[in-house]
């Protein structure tokens, strides 16, 4: 029970790193799944569409699948443009604020459409066939070769020949390889670099952020067995009232404007200590805005507040 205790502390302190590593993995299975039973290079003409769309369209597939299951996607744009509020940027700094957030929501829907990118550079089927349909890699390889030489190259994929004295100026395989390494070197580089800027930037601590996480997933559990047993509740009370006609009992239950109030993005308050939005809730005086202010800081070491999903699919 010890053992089982300590691997699940190490999934919670770790959970997004695993996340990720798990889209990833199921992505790169996913891009050999369909490389050796779907793919199937025609090796003519229609070699370079057909390449690059099973090289790029499942990422783009990916990438806005990301952006759907993604948490601060709907926490951004939930009620933005409702009726009786502007759906414009009326502030710069809320504006700013906005576009941090989605680009935070782009790199995160990027890993998965970036696997397979790289993935399938490795691989080396998707390229090949697609730059073997490239006009100008026919055109440079069969200089004064007449048509067929064409064909040959659009071949290739198939286990197509070249003439002896164009074999030496090409090697797609290798090319691709290539691509696909430093595509997965400049990734790592970037987001090792990202890291240690957000890091060094940060206005909390290293231990103060892991009892920050470990703050929000209990707020969460909690949030989920009130939110349950609340609603529960007052379903009890309204469906007792219909099937016995008789007259509601008063029951208190947060207003639209409080739900709003705690559903909007968390900013570091300079001056005091909240953990989440509810708890910024909480302590401030009922009926007074809790939006953030010029004074408040949106530090990116704590984007993490934002994407605490409450009883919905999501990415931590």
């Amino acid at each position: 029970m010890e053992k089982f205790r300590t691997v699940l502390d190490f999934c919670l302190s770790h959970q997004k790193v695993l996340g990720y590593s798990a889209v990833s993995l199921l992505t790169a299975g996913s891009e050999r799944l369909f490389s050796v039973v779907v793919f199937q290079c025609p090796c003519n003409s229609w070699n370079m569409l057909y390449g690059f769309v099973f090289l790029l369209v499942p990422a783009l597939i990916l990438f806005l699948l990301g952006y759907l299951l993604n948490v601060r996607t709907w926490r951004l744009f939930t009620g933005c443009c409702a009726p009786g509020r502007c759906c414009c940027c009326i502030q710069r700094r809320r504006c700013w604020r906005y576009f941090r957030v989605l680009w935070l929501v782009t790199v995160s829907a990027a890993v998965a459409p970036l696997t397979w990118i790289a993935v399938a550079l490795l691989g080396a089927n998707f390229y090949e066939c697609a730059a073997s349909g490239s006009s100008l890699l026919q055109r440079h390889l069969c200089q004064g070769r007449g048509t067929q030489c064409h064909e040959q190259v659009a071949r290739m994929p198939c286990g197509g020949t070249l003439p002896q004295e164009a074999q030496t100026f090409v090697s797609l395989r290798a090319q691709s390889q290539v691509l696909g390494w430093i595509l997965i070197a400049s990734i790592m580089a970037l987001v090792l670099a990202d890291t240690c800027l957000n890091r060094c930037r940060s206005t909390v601590s290293f231990l103060q952020l892991r009892f920050w996480k470990i703050y929000l997933e209990k707020e969460r559990e909690v949030f989920e067995r009130k939110a349950k047993e609340h609603a529960t509740k007052l379903a009890e009370r309204n469906l007792k009232c219909f099937f016995e006609s008789t007259e509601p009992e008063p029951f208190l239950t947060p207003s639209n404007k409080d739900w709003q109030q705690i559903s909007s993005l968390y900013a570091f308050s300079t001056k005091e200590q909240y953990y989440s939005m509810i708890h910024k809730y909480i302590s401030a005086k009922r009926g007074t805005s809790i939006r953030s202010t010029e004074e408040d800081v949106f530090s990116p070491a704590l984007v993490f507040v934002d994407g605490t999903d409450f009883n919905e699919m999501g990415t931590i």
